[in-house]
């Protein structure tokens, strides 16, 4: 009996790290293609503020983790990069220094534009730096990317008007565009 349970206690550890090990990651000449192309979105999971004003907030509320990260996942916060435009939709938790008042459109990253380069650098280790100088944004300097060879993505915005914030995800091919009748 004992050698019975011992042989289901490994069984079950195979099959946990079996799974641990089947997480879905993207194929490295896959990723390698679509940094090259320049048509690519990166979908925000977790935002990592570095306001610590912002993180004892996080921290005094109820059920709230000691991290200061914060969970994205299940929302539709992203980048898109194609060849003429650049779409930002993110959220910013933070110290803004400009702030306008009574709008409220202008508390997190949305806006589109059409006046960037991208500049893109590989390091040795199939690791991708993305960086895009924005140049009709008044308040985005730069979007930067460290691309990983498995689609995973670090994305940190640098702002005139903001605390720095980052971003951790993954990135995947742009979907096709449905023309307007």
């Amino acid at each position: 009996m004992k050698k019975y349970i011992s042989i289901i206690f490994v069984f079950g550890f195979l099959m946990i790290f079996q799974n641990c090990s089947s997480q879905t990651a993207t194929d490295p000449s896959a990723v390698t293609a679509l940094v090259n192309s320049e048509d690519f979105s990166f979908h925000a999971e977790r935002a990592t503020p570095t306001n610590y004003d912002v993180i004892n907030v996080m921290g005094s509320l109820p059920n709230a983790t000691a991290s200061r990260i914060l969970d994205l996942s299940g929302s539709n916060y992203s980048i898109d990069l194609r060849k003429d435009k650049l779409e930002v939709v993110l959220p910013y938790f933070g110290r803004v220094f400009n702030p306008t008042y009574g709008n409220t459109t202008q508390n997190s990253y949305r806006f589109t534009s059409k006046d960037f380069t991208v500049t893109k650098s590989q390091g040795k280790k199939g690791k991708w730096i993305v960086k895009i100088k924005l140049n009709d944004q008044s308040s985005v300097d730069e979007i930067n990317m460290e691309i990983f060879k498995n689609g995973k993505a670090f994305t940190s915005i640098r702002s005139n008007d903001r605390q720095p914030i980052s971003y951790d995800g993954y990135i995947t091919k742009n979907e096709e565009e449905k023309e307007k009748l």
